[in-house]
């Protein structure tokens, strides 16, 4: 049985097979859309700050439990407003202000985790398998690009 966060609704998939070959048009974003989530990142960027600095001071930072924390609230937040935003029919505004503006401020990871859950619904195991070790790698190996590139070009003071 399949777990209940999982569970295919009977509306239309959350994300759409799309054809590489069919181009998808772009269409102009409404300016209050835009302002939403704008709102919603401020919010979100706001909410990670304070609780990522209220974690570490309870809990030390020897090991990245605010990160970690974060990740995981974010990914609890995405899936419960995704579902509720499709079951209560909100508007762009909400939905957007909700998901890509508070989320993806947030933490990146919820998509990812979204993401990864909506390809195992899908019955794409492998692909989303493929999907969450190759994005945690070459993360890993971003990170420590990123740190070797800085290391380079910014020499410590002293």
């Amino acid at each position: 049985m399949d777990a209940p966060c999982l569970r295919r609704s009977a509306r239309a998939p959350i994300l759409r097979r799309v054809s590489p070959r069919i181009p998808i048009p772009l269409t102009p974003v409404p300016r209050l859309v835009l302002l939403y989530l704008a709102a919603g990142g401020v919010l979100g960027t706001l909410a990670r700050y304070g609780l990522g600095k209220w974690i570490s001071g309870h809990l030390g930072t020897g090991f990245p439990w605010h990160t970690l924390a974060i990740n995981l609230a974010g990914s609890l937040i995405l899936g419960f407003a995704l579902r509720a935003t499709e079951t209560l029919a909100a508007t762009p505004e909400t939905r957007g202000f909700l998901t890509v503006g508070f989320c993806g401020a947030f933490t990146t990871f919820s998509t990812f985790t979204w993401e990864t859950a909506v390809l195992i619904q899908n019955g794409q195991w492998g692909r989303a398998a493929a999907y969450a070790l190759g994005s945690v790698a070459a993360g890993l190996v971003c990170v420590f690009v990123g740190m070797s590139l800085a290391g380079a070009l910014f020499r410590p003071r002293g």
